[in-house]
């Protein structure tokens, strides 16, 4: 499966806030059904005395409508919590998103709508400068 073009940009973030990159994709599988998410990451919380563990599907929005990335990426983000719920409910799941793509179709009414009917968690980067501006839980 291709990587996304700001695959390695999301990961070097990752890293620069502390997560250690367990797996690159991270593969699941659930009976027959084989999934893999962009990235698998961990963080030890010394407050909670355990890893903090989370899933991150990148995504670039480069499509010329965002309805359309925002369908295909909804409907993998939902797939993958599913499967994530059953195999390893500890996990949490993260879409990333680009800067531009937040500020401009993530805050229209019906992206807004859909983050909060389907609690979303998301990661925004910076496409162009490099580095995770702002995480939404």
């Amino acid at each position: 499966m291709a990587k996304d073009i700001f695959h390695n940009l999301v990961k070097i973030g990752l890293e620069k806030e502390g997560w250690t990159i367990t797996d690159d994709p991270y593969r699941l599988e659930l009976d027959q059904a084989n999934f893999q998410i962009d990235l698998a990451a961990e963080k030890f919380i010394a407050a909670e005395k355990e890893n903090q563990k989370i899933a991150v599907e990148i995504k670039s929005f480069l499509k010329p409508s965002a309805v359309t990335d925002f369908y295909n990426a909804l409907g993998q983000f939902l797939s993958y919590r599913l499967v994530l719920k059953t195999i390893e409910p500890n996990r949490v799941l993260y879409l990333a998103i680009p800067l531009d793509t937040y500020e401009n179709f993530f805050q229209s009414t019906f992206a807004q709508l859909a983050i909060n009917e389907y609690q979303l968690k998301l990661i925004i980067y910076d496409s162009e400068k490099g580095g995770l501006i702002k995480w939404i839980n």
